[in-house]
């Protein structure tokens, strides 16, 4: 009998979990088929007879536009931090080098600090570089944020490699490139997807950054579009196309994080064995 209790116990905290988790989302979506005094409907029963606010969204302004800008932002921060974590992770990892914990650990500390406190320092670089009001002077700086972190994991999952593998590598005469290139990365995709998931999800939610480096819209990625959506008016708030523009942006991330769960997993418990 007990054990039942506490076996209902858990499901009912489970289902809790579940519910305060998906209900925000499952409100977005009742509430982007809405518009004007339904907005304040009591029922949770969707009514799809209509899809005005998905098709103001791509209509009113060039949303798709956004949503492409945002794809190549967070891609291209993808891959630029995977490409330097991997090939730092390996220095930090396999290397031994004077001053290689302490160089870690300022990796590491270099995320505690806000987004507003390089705001100002990065904005001079931006315009030194030339790149304000365009997608690379969003690139560069999402790629600094997102650094420290998949260096840190990626620097974790390689240390627990093999040190053999390694080793007979350096024997049949290949270089360190080779290495990472051939031995490591087949290894490391549950540690890479996760990282890499995750660095997308940053830069694809991004807005400080989005917000204080570009000033048209045809640049801006979906968070900054979306905060800055307009009414008929300039003080009426279309919710109902903001919620309806939150649910296509929301949506592939829910995707891809549901594709690739298990690798996610792997990843982050591989990267929690060892520190």
């Amino acid at each position: 009998m007990k054990r039942r209790i506490q076996t209902g116990v858990l499901y009912a905290l489970i289902l809790c979990v579940v519910v305060l988790s998906i209900f925000p989302f499952y409100y977005a979506v009742l509430s982007s088929f809405r518009s004007g005094t339904e907005l304040f409907s009591s029922s949770l029963v969707p009514d799809f007879s209509t899809i005005d606010n998905y098709i103001g969204i791509f209509t009113a302004q060039p949303f798709g536009t956004n949503i492409l800008n945002s794809i190549i932002v967070a891609t291209s921060v993808v891959v630029l931090s995977l490409f330097i974590a991997v090939t730092a992770s390996y220095a930090l990892a396999r290397i031994s080098f004077r001053g290689r914990g302490l160089l870690l650990m300022t990796i590491l500390s270099v995320s505690m600090f806000p987004q507003v406190a390089i705001l100002s320092g990065m904005f001079e670089l931006i315009r030194a570089l030339g790149v304000y009001n365009s997608l690379p002077g969003l690139i560069i700086p999402n790629t600094v944020l997102t650094l420290p972190f998949t260096v840190w994991v990626l620097t974790t999952f390689m240390r627990e490699l093999p040190k053999e593998l390694e080793e007979a590598a350096l024997v049949d005469g290949a270089s360190s490139w080779t290495i990472v290139r051939r031995v490591f990365l087949p290894l490391m995709w549950p540690a890479l997807v996760t990282t890499g998931l995750l660095a997308f999800i940053a830069a694809w939610n991004e807005f400080l950054f989005a917000l204080t480096f570009t000033l048209s819209n045809d640049v801006r990625t979906v968070p900054v579009a979306i905060a800055l959506m307009s009414g008929a008016s300039e003080f009426e708030l279309p919710w109902g196309r903001i919620m309806a523009a939150s649910v296509v942006v929301t949506v592939p991330i829910v995707v891809l994080v549901l594709v690739f769960q298990r690798k996610i997993v792997a990843g982050l418990t591989a990267g929690a064995v060892k520190g």
